[in-house]
């Protein structure tokens, strides 16, 4: 579903922020990247969403090398992955069904589906009620499952969040790494980015550990002992 090979991406001082990676994620898989912070976890996320170029190697989603992308191509590609950050990004005048439909409209969605699948999306994520609630009425959770909501209009193959737990407190933090469990347990793809070694443990998933750019740990159910969970 996703394979790296080889990657290594420097910047213009020629300083390797990843350095030859390689790492296959199947369908269907939850897979967590950890480790300290300037690891490179946050340059591996924008490198799959084409945000960033590789400087070697190559990058398959769904068998589609998109190191050579174009430009045209890459609103195409984020129309498959889904992405979730810890800066909860609602558009504070929108309700919440709103937000997520707004993501439907600028894609040019069918005006008829646009609200029942806003509707849908908030049932998945536990908030049927908050359909005409804006961001201020909600809880920092509550915002989070709104964000993972939109992050899944387009049932994209591959979810990818990047700290989604940041600034949540325990209680918030368990009902967001359970939805994630969740929709992973629905067939799609889970990528999480996280420092924190108390989520990772909770999961029993595969836990892939990156310092100074590379790979020094891959464990199918393993436990994260390095760093701290601050």
């Amino acid at each position: 579903m996703l394979e790296l090979r080889n990657v290594t991406k420097e910047y213009l001082n020629g300083h390797p922020v990843l350095r030859d990676i390689s790492l296959r994620v199947e369908q269907g898989e939850f897979v967590s990247i950890t480790g300290q912070s300037g690891a490179g976890k946050s340059t591996l996320l924008k490198l799959l969403m084409a945000a960033e170029r590789p400087t070697k190697g190559t990058i398959e989603i769904s068998k589609w090398d998109i190191t050579k992308i174009s430009r045209k191509e890459i609103p195409l590609l984020r129309r498959q992955l889904g992405v979730v950050f810890q800066d909860i990004k609602l558009l504070p005048r929108l309700t919440a069904g709103e937000n997520i439909a707004f993501a439907l409209e600028v894609a040019g969605a069918p005006s008829g589906r646009i609200r029942r699948t806003a509707r849908d999306l908030l049932r998945l994520v536990g908030l049927p009620d908050a359909e005409d609630m804006y961001p201020w009425q909600l809880s920092g959770g509550e915002q989070q499952r709104v964000v993972i909501a939109r992050a899944l209009v387009h049932q994209p193959k591959l979810l990818m969040a990047d700290e989604p737990t940041g600034n949540l407190d325990a209680t918030h933090t368990r009902d967001v790494i359970t939805l994630l469990e969740k929709i992973n347990g629905l067939g799609t793809t889970v990528l999480l980015v996280t420092h924190n070694r108390d989520v990772v443990n909770s999961l029993h998933k595969r836990v892939v550990t990156l310092d100074k750019g590379t790979i020094i740990s891959d464990q199918a159910q393993g436990r994260y002992v390095v760093g701290s969970s601050s």
